[in-house]
């Protein structure tokens, strides 16, 4: 079974497919790096920052994928650039997903085994959600989407539930002063909050699925909006829960805010459980997103039937899973490919959508 982008995907379904990409297990970490970078109350700005940083970028990317309609990054890679050149650019991205999708993947066992499992071998919890995801994967890019837009209003609808119970920690003075230390600390935040937005990358794949690629711009602002949103909620929430120093010293913040209160007389007393299991299940559907794109990236760029790809690379990603020997490995390797995606972010839409200008503007002025 070759992949086509015949498969497609409604408008809607294409928004909420980069907006489950895009969450994942940073929402739980996320106000522990950003805080731990900028070090005072103005982390909200950071996230505000990066996010005027990423939309340009992303309309950048929906733009060249617009000129070649019906094709994916990794099919006309090759046609702006060259064969080879476009070639070693979408290696680059493949590596990028699969290393990606192992890391979502062990960031959920370690949620799992800290909070709910604890003592249970990793292997025994990673194995099963992989070839879970396998399977969904299997069933191409509808499928996944259809699936996205049934775990995302849960999982909205859960987050907005705790954060609304957890206003009675907020303390609006752990959010002051505001710039209380000029510009400076804010800037020095952009790069952990860009990091935040990871797997934006999928838009140069995403368009090509689309009924109505004429939409594409609303679709992927939109999806992109809502992470958006979720991350200042988020960093707001917790920093005037928590305040800046439990925040720094906290593995996963979030999840911590959640669990220091109860619910009395509510259906459920102790809201990190729902809340746990609802962003399992974002993590997972995070993992299937990158998964997916990987297997597209190999079949397309050699031009093989997917299903052989998508079985080979269970092994692949299972290794990189058990890569991170501790908690502190897994925060580097995190780092580390918030850093990869910021440098493909800009090495790939970037210039080739400078080399297809010069090219086209060129053969205008020649004809």
């Amino acid at each position: 079974m070759f992949i086509r982008t015949d498969d497609k995907i409604t408008t809607s379904q294409a928004a909420v497919f980069l907006t489950n990409t895009v969450l994942g297990a940073g929402i739980l970490t996320m106000p522990r790096s950003i805080t731990q970078a900028v070090k005072t109350p103005d982390t909200w700005l950071t996230i505000l920052l990066g996010g005027a940083v990423i939309l340009p970028v992303i309309l950048l990317m929906v733009k060249l994928c617009q000129q070649f309609p019906g094709e994916t990054v990794f099919q006309f890679a090759g046609r702006i650039v060259g064969k080879l050149p476009g070639g070693l650019l979408c290696l680059l991205l493949v590596i990028y997903f699969v290393v990606i999708a192992g890391f979502e993947i062990r960031s959920l066992a370690e949620v799992t085994l800290f909070f709910l499992l604890e003592g249970t071998p990793i292997w025994a919890v990673v194995i099963p959600f992989i070839w879970v995801g396998t399977y969904l994967v299997c069933g191409g890019i509808n499928s996944i989407a259809r699936v996205y837009q049934v775990v995302l209003p849960i999982t909205i609808l859960v987050l907005l539930v705790s954060y609304a119970v957890s206003l009675r920690l907020f303390n609006i003075n752990y959010l002051r002063p505001v710039l209380g230390d000029g510009l400076m600390p804010v800037f020095r935040g952009l790069k952990s909050s860009i990091l935040v937005y990871s797997g934006c990358e999928v838009v140069l794949t995403l368009v090509a699925f689309m009924q109505f690629p004429r939409q594409a711009v609303k679709a992927m602002l939109g999806g992109i909006a809502i992470p958006l949103v979720l991350y200042l909620l988020t960093i707001i929430m917790v920093v005037g829960g928590l305040s800046i120093d439990c925040v720094i010293t906290s593995s996963w913040p979030t999840i911590d805010l959640i669990r220091s209160f109860e619910v009395t007389g509510f259906f459920v007393e102790r809201l990190e459980f729902p809340l746990m299991v609802v962003w399992l299940m974002q993590m997972f559907c995070n993992f299937c997103s990158f998964f997916f794109q990987a297997s597209l990236g190999i079949s397309q760029v050699f031009k093989i039937s997917i299903r052989p790809v998508i079985f080979g690379l269970v092994p692949v990603l299972f290794l990189i899973t058990m890569m991170p020997k501790s908690l502190h490995d897994l925060f580097s390797l995190g780092n580390a490919i918030g850093l990869a995606g910021a440098v493909l972010f800009f090495l790939l839409p970037v210039p080739l959508l400078l080399v297809w200008l010069l090219r086209t503007k060129g053969l205008k002025q020649h004809v």
